[in-house]
């Protein structure tokens, strides 16, 4: 593992990838981003917990005071949770800006990818990837998390992609782009809220372990980039297609209307189906991270046996 000189990986991470141990990446937009405070730190504390109690080591990603970070301290979390959207949203484009003027950023799922691949850590744990968006036909928005994960080396376990955005499109760009969609325990693709969607996954796995041997062969074999493992919010958790698919068509409307695009549209679209949901999909939005903490940390166990 070569140190890079903008790096700093927190010691028990650093521990735990010298040892041969799994570590689960996380991202940090979920913190300054994707809910207030301070439900937003203790979520964040919530999924770190998750992690450990799965046999895993936490390494969450983000960008303080100009260096990359794969683990951060209890007070650059709450930094982030405090300071919410005051933080920048930190894509692949933004990370040298960010460094060279020694600001704090959150990480996007790309820009997470970035700062793991460098540390060394192959399994990252989100609540769903960016994605192709409505419209994109003529706005072209697209987001950078695609093309991260067609070069990237990581395994994203995720709730399939967020679903205010165009499903179908997002599985065309990726199987462009070589990226596998697997499914655990599922055919098909998860839509965020929702356990299923019209749209179906590439391969189903139903363990960990086949998941981490298609991993183990993927680098092997020297192919590029890394894989969507998209698993569905638990049952009791899952909220029904028809109000959430009514809750996000309001929403892009007003976004239409108020001209929110790029960067800033995925927050203000979440933040208002939560608030179009009472809140639900909040809380439907908190249980998918921790299910997707666990079998991430399932499947960096297994990847580690597997290279032991």
């Amino acid at each position: 593992m070569t140190q890079h000189a903008y790096l700093d990986i927190h010691p028990e991470v650093a521990a735990a990838l010298a040892a041969g141990q799994p570590v689960v990446a996380l991202e940090s937009t979920i913190i300054s981003h994707g809910m207030p405070y301070p439900q937003n730190v203790e979520t964040a504390l919530q999924v770190e917990a998750e992690v450990r109690a799965h046999g895993a080591v936490p390494a969450t990603i983000a960008i303080i005071n100009g260096r990359l970070k794969a683990g951060l301290s209890r007070a650059d979390i709450e930094v982030l949770g405090k300071n919410g959207r005051e933080v920048v949203k930190v894509s692949r484009r933004d990370i040298p800006f960010i460094v060279a003027a020694g600001q704090t950023g959150a990480t996007t799922v790309a820009s997470t990818m970035i700062v793991a691949a460098m540390a060394g850590i192959r399994v990252f744990a989100t609540g769903g990837i960016g994605g192709v968006h409505r419209g994109a036909q003529q706005s072209f928005d697209i987001s950078a998390d695609l093309q991260e994960l067609a070069q990237t080396p990581l395994a994203v376990v995720c709730a399939g992609a967020k679903s205010i955005l165009d499903l179908g499109l997002t599985l065309e760009y990726l199987e462009t782009h070589g990226v596998p969609v697997i499914g655990y325990q599922t055919t098909t693709l998860p839509a965020f809220f929702s356990r299923d969607s019209a749209f179906k996954v590439d391969y189903r796995l139903d363990s960990p372990a086949a998941i981490a041997a298609v991993m183990k062969a993927k680098w092997e074999l020297q192919l590029q980039g890394g894989m969507v493992v998209a698993n569905p919010i638990p049952a009791q958790y899952a909220l029904s297609s028809a109000s959430i698919d009514a809750a996000i068509e309001q929403a892009l409307g007003e976004a239409s209307a108020q001209g929110i695009g790029g960067k800033e549209s995925t927050p203000f679209l979440l933040a208002r189906v939560c608030e179009l949901t009472g809140g639900n999909s909040l809380a439907a939005n908190i249980q998918l991270v921790l299910n997707n903490a666990r079998l991430a940390a399932a499947i960096a166990g297994d990847y580690c046996r597997l290279h032991g």
